[in-house]
């Protein structure tokens, strides 16, 4: 009989050979891979030809069980930086229902879609698309971490998943700690910032951090030293006693313990992969990280022989097959989702002779998956993490639409949940993802390395349309069941050979298809997405055999999901996109009164709202950051007296940023148009204060992004500014605070100080419609009283927006409607073009008018027609930047129309329409004497003088003038000068018979 000494011996040796035996297998792999490897593509097995069903074989020794940290499959992650998330906290304050559903959605469930929220350190600098608050801005200050939504998310989602991970960076620092840190004596600053912002983690909602990297956001040089003394000094720090960190005696010995666990991942580069070698060739390093991650690339580096540490190391460390024989986690840390909106872009012309891609092409949802697959493939990372996931800003920053959700209303409770998210669950929905726990038993499933394969093109940006292969393969680590995820970003079927081999399947081997794609002609929209096609056995050789469809992900599983209902679950609808029009608490929708919002910082009106599994009022639960703002630069926070503040003053203002912009803060709906924003300034520190309002903001992160903006200082010096140009300036008396106002209607705007015009601008190209800014210098400046309210006789905003690639919009003759590498200054980073005379578009809306925006040079030429009338010929267009509209057409009865735009010569770039709807009889009277008095200009001309097609063009503009003249419903002073300019043109556009008959 063995003893348990003997039977441990043996299982030891067996386990060995067994690591040993793979270990051979997989340095011949990397042999061969050394011929296949080029810059950035891999050849095609060389078994394969183009019309040969693609070969994966699925060994039972290939799931490799004792591989606990390279090959788990740890799934996906959301990064929360930059403001991405801020809006979130209003969602869940407004419409707590919508939030948690969204929280289920990302975080719940047996098959979480994400397992990981990673928090980048806000410094109240701008690093990309906004600005995240510092949790500690003085070295004295006591950290506060409820002022990042990205640790309040992850205590949300801890509440459906208690497994979550969290993990931190930094990208920048507070001035504290960087004037330390550029001196190289910053080191007890940098480990201060981060443990007493983790502490406070801790006690405020209940976990500890799980990961940390020590080392800066996309660095190209590894700080290896600090990351060797982080972890150094994390293992041995003994003090959780101190009043700072606010842990209670009873909790401290607990708090010490998960402290020393925490991990280190590092480098987080982008452009370089420098930790991969780093690690292979120094063992205190290897000992020392846990995971090593990059950004933005699908590739492994490829350098020196195929022995030496720079030739695939991060394929070595997530393997194993390195000089220490451990393996270690891999990340793709930091990657886009998907570009856009997929059912917008699925209209694209990208495809072969104009054909659509569907869900696919460059920047797709396709090409999502593919770079899933091929970072895999290509360098053994298995853990994807998103920035963004949930796109929680206004549009108009830079890198917006690029994510899985849009949550950018939280007055509406809007919630754009895009076909993206169906594609990735392909992946997560079928196999345990997460982290292995210490004894290995979790079930955690393992990639396959041998039964996965990328030879799409690219290495950020991938192109799947040439067809190759790209598949990978997760399995149980009990060998039971198994997962192969095929993209085919192709115009054509690809045929798959699937081979289990030792796999304990079962009696019943049956493998389910489930599928992705586009819909077809006549279907709904989401008819395709995530779908149970088929059902299908092995053959006489044990291979299962599938054609896969054009522009689709599929994934072929044994497992049986066919009555699972969360795996059929459908994603939430996205709800209606209303325009935040509120009454004079700025809380509750109104669209009868004179406000289109107000915040006077109190919010007395507010109840307590859930935090992870507490309740905590207003303010506290999202660290005083006031309603509705995402801050570009600065520190924003609502005051004990119920007072707006920008904090960041001249001791921290030299902190580094990407986007360097005095402080600013926007606020409000990117349809607003005509309105008149005012707000209470105060300067507490008054030398070289300054303070900023600005409107009709749509895009930038400056304060002179605000197409009109008054600039204030303490002594009463006043400028008023277009953009970053100045059109005025004054004086007033100086006092302790002012009242400033901004009122813009149409192409004139005034600016006001304490209720007195002093100055106003007729621009000759009006930007017309956006958000609201405040902005201050680097002093502390104060805020209150803010309103938003209409202006008498105008239509205060755009009721709703058309895509250029929504369905509702059809076109005819020849168009290029791209979505792939599309600018985020593009809505949903989609145009459509044409340069061909005769071409044109229709757009069906309910309404009174209809503005076509897009970046155009002002050469396209228009014949524009209204329910089947020509309404306008030969129309010109302006020469407009991005977002700006190039044509407007107002005045119509207000009603249901279509609208036909035909291209008669030049350029159009069209990328959305903003239609409007019937003005409020709180806007006031409108005054037609501009009609009139065209009506008189223009007499009673002679029908018989004139050609038919011209006079009936005329005669459809009279009668439309003398409609609105004699009472129309919706109609406001823009739709009046539009009705005198028409009908003056088309008077001027008559053709005499005779000069038509030469």
């Amino acid at each position: 009989m063995r003893t348990q000494k003997t039977r441990t011996q043996m299982k030891t040796r067996t386990q060995m050979r067994t690591r040993a035996q793979r270990r051979s297998r997989w340095a011949s792999l990397v042999a061969a891979a050394a011929v296949m490897l080029g810059t950035g593509l891999v050849a095609a097995p060389p078994t394969h030809a183009a019309d040969d069903p693609v070969e994966v074989v699925v060994d039972s020794d290939d799931v490799r069980a004792d591989n606990v940290n390279g090959l788990t499959y740890k799934g996906l992650g959301v990064l929360s930086c930059n403001s991405t998330s801020n809006l979130l906290m209003d969602y869940k304050a407004e419409h707590p229902e919508r939030y948690w559903q969204l929280i289920r959605v990302l975080f719940g469930g047996e098959n979480p879609l994400v397992n990981h929220v990673k928090v980048e350190m806000g410094s109240d600098t701008n690093t990309s698309t906004g600005a995240d608050p510092a949790t500690m801005r003085t070295r004295d200050e006591l950290a506060d971490a409820s002022r990042s939504p990205g640790f309040q998310l992850a205590a949300d989602a801890k509440t459906v998943n208690p497994k979550l991970k969290v993990s931190i960076l930094r990208w920048e620092m507070p001035q504290w700690v960087q004037l330390e840190w550029n001196k190289g004596t910053g080191t007890d600053e940098m480990y201060r910032w981060y443990k007493e912002t983790i502490l406070d983690v801790y006690e405020k909602y209940g976990y500890m951090i799980d990961y940390v990297n020590p080392d800066k956001n996309e660095t190209r040089s590894p700080d290896i030293s600090f990351v060797k003394w982080y972890k150094n000094a994390v293992v041995n720090d003994t003090d959780f006693a101190s009043e700072r960190y606010g842990v209670p005696a009873g909790e401290r010995e607990a708090a010490a313990k998960a402290y020393h666990r925490i991990k280190i991942v590092a480098s987080d580069e982008n452009n370089t992969l420098n930790m991969g070698p780093a690690m292979l060739s120094d063992a205190d390093l290897f000992g020392i990280v846990d995971a090593a991650g990059y950004h933005y690339t699908t590739e492994d580096r490829r350098e020196g022989a195929t022995d030496s540490s720079t030739y695939l190391p991060y394929t070595k460390l997530a393997t194993g097959d390195n000089t220490y024989g451990q393996d270690k986690e891999v990340w793709y840390s930091e990657g886009t989702a998907s570009f856009g909106y997929t059912d917008y872009r699925v209209n694209n012309t990208e495809g072969p002779n104009g054909a659509s891609t569907g869900i696919g092409g460059v920047q797709s949802a396709l090409d999502i998956a593919n770079r899933l697959v091929k970072s895999y493939a290509n360098s053994k990372r298995t853990h994807y993490i998103f920035q963004p996931a949930i796109g929680s800003f206004y549009e108009g920053a830079q890198y917006s639409h690029k994510e899985l959700i849009s949550a950018r209303d939280p007055w509406s409770g809007y919630l754009h949940y895009d076909a993206a998210m169906y594609v990735m669950q392909q992946f997560t929905g079928f196999a345990k993802t997460g982290w292995e726990n210490d004894t290995n038993t979790a079930g955690i499933w393992r990639t396959v390395p041998e039964a996965s394969y990328s030879g799409v093109s690219g290495t950020e940006n991938l192109d799947g349309s040439n067809g190759a292969p790209s598949y990978m393969t997760l399995a149980d680590p009990e060998k039971k069941n198994f997962s192969t995820v095929v993209v085919n970003d192709s115009d054509q079927p690809k045929k798959y050979r699937i081979k289990a081999e030792d796999l304990r399947l079962g009696s019943d081997p049956t493998m389910e298809v489930w599928e992705t794609r586009a819909a077809d002609a006549g279907q709904r929209y989401d008819a395709n997405f995530k779908q149970l096609v088929n059902e299908i056995r092995p053959d006489a050789d044990g291979a299962y055999t599938y054609t896969v469809k054009p522009r689709s992900i599929t994934t072929l599983t044994t497992l049986d999901k066919s009555a699972d209902a969360s795996t059929k679950q459908r994603l939430p609808k996205s709800g209606e996109r209303a325009v935040l029009d509120s009454d004079e608490s700025g809380k509750r929708g109104d669209t009868h009164d004179t406000y289109l919002y107000a915040d006077d910082f109190a919010y007395d009106e507010e109840g307590k709202v859930k935090v992870g599994r507490t309740f905590q009022p207003y303010l506290a639960s999202r660290g005083n950051q006031p309603r509705y703002m995402v801050d570009q630069t600065g520190a924003w926070e609502v005051g004990g007296d119920g007072v707006l503040y920008q904090y960041m003053d001249q001791s921290m203002k030299d902190t580094a940023a990407w986007n360097k912009n005095t402080p600013n803060t926007t606020v409000g709906d990117f349809r607003w148009e005509n309105y008149k924003a005012s707000v209470d300034v105060s300067f507490p520190d008054r030398d070289g204060a300054l303070a900023a309002l600005g409107v009709r903001q749509q895009k930038g992160m400056a304060i002179s992004d605000a197409a009109y903006n008054l600039r204030m200082d303490p002594e009463g010096a006043w400028t008023f500014y277009e953009y970053g140009t100045a059109r005025a300036q004054g004086k007033v008396a100086a006092a302790e605070g002012y009242r400033l106002a901004v009122e813009a209607k149409g192409a004139k705007v005034t600016a006001f100080v304490d209720g007195k015009a002093v100055a106003t601008y007729d621009d000759p190209t009006p930007q017309t419609e956006g958000r609201v800014k405040l902005g201050s210098g680097f002093q502390r400046t104060g805020f209150d009283n803010l309103k938003v309210e209409r202006v008498d006789g105008y239509t205060p905003y755009a009721s709703a927006q058309l895509d250029n690639m929504d369905s509702a919009v059809t076109y005819e003759g020849t168009w290029s409607r791209k979505a792939s590498l599309g600018d985020a200054m593009d809505w949903y980073r989609s145009t459509s073009t044409s340069t061909t005379a005769g071409a044109s578009f229709t757009v069906p809306f309910r309404g009174t008018g209809v503005d076509i925006i897009g970046g155009n040079d002002g050469s396209a030429v228009l014949d524009v027609y209204v329910d089947g009338e020509l309404v306008a010929r030969n129309a010109k267009t302006a020469a407009t930047d991005k977002r700006l509209a190039a044509y407007v057409l107002r005045g119509l009865p207000d009603g249901k129309h279509r609208a036909r735009f035909v291209l008669k010569s030049g350029t159009l770039v069209l990328d959305a329409l903003n239609t409007f709807s019937a003005s409020h009889e709180e806007d006031g009277e409108v005054d037609t004497a501009p009609i009139r008095r065209a009506l008189a200009e223009v007499a009673a001309p002679e029908q018989g003088a004139y050609t038919a097609a011209s006079w009936d063009v005329f005669a459809h503009v009279v009668a439309a003038a003398k409609s609105a003249v004699a009472g129309q419903d919706g109609l406001d002073t823009l739709g009046v000068e539009q009705l005198a300019s028409r009908l003056r043109t088309a008077y001027d556009q008559l053709a005499r018979k005779e000069d038509a008959a030469q």
